[in-house]
């Protein structure tokens, strides 16, 4: 089976990263959570009330993560996901994000960001340059400022990457990955 590298970091969506964690770990892929630091992350829950004009967030479960940014060597994975919450907002500012991320495409690996994951893409435009993806809509401005074409559907897959607009997608989100996973 494939090995598939998940970062993440304090404040990642819960669902968005123990959906994929688990239904990988179902089909019997090895899953590694990396984080800035090796350490017990914080995860959080986004949730719409009636009385917001944006998200409320709470916290959810905590989550070990496995390796720290700094022992991650790509190119010992098959595969990468990227969940949302406001990790992305934090990791992207980690010196080895670009490089980990950008390995990847280099190498046509499945990629997989969800929700805002394309925060991660302003620090490695030239990943997200020319192609078309989707996100949580309030990251449009930054999936357009890194090169890529905004598409307004709550799953896109294009070349290695999928992408998707929120936790509600993460059935049809990890149907894709693992399609490209498998192949």
């Amino acid at each position: 089976m494939s090995k598939v590298l998940i970062l993440t970091g304090d404040a990642a969506e819960a669902l968005e990263v123990f959906y994929p964690y688990y239904r990988l770990l179902e089909e019997g892929h090895e899953v590694t959570i990396a984080a800035p630091t090796k350490k017990k992350l914080q995860t959080v829950v986004h949730d719409f009330e009636p009385h917001m004009e944006t998200f409320t967030e709470k916290h959810a479960y905590g989550l070990e993560a496995h390796a720290s940014f700094d022992e991650v060597k790509p190119e010992e994975f098959d595969g990468l996901i990227i969940p949302g919450g406001r990790a992305p907002e934090h990791i992207r500012m980690h010196e080895r994000i670009p490089s980990i991320v950008k390995h990847f495409f280099d190498e046509n690996k499945p990629v997989g960001a969800i929700c805002h994951a394309a925060l991660v893409f302003a620090v490695v435009p030239e990943v997200a340059k020319g192609r078309s993806m989707t996100a949580f809509s309030n990251c449009r401005p930054e999936v357009e400022q890194a090169g890529a074409r905004y598409v307004e559907e709550h799953l896109h897959t294009e070349g290695n990457l999928v992408s998707g607009h929120a936790w509600p997608d993460l059935p049809g989100f990890m149907k894709e990955f693992l399609k490209l996973l498998n192949r």
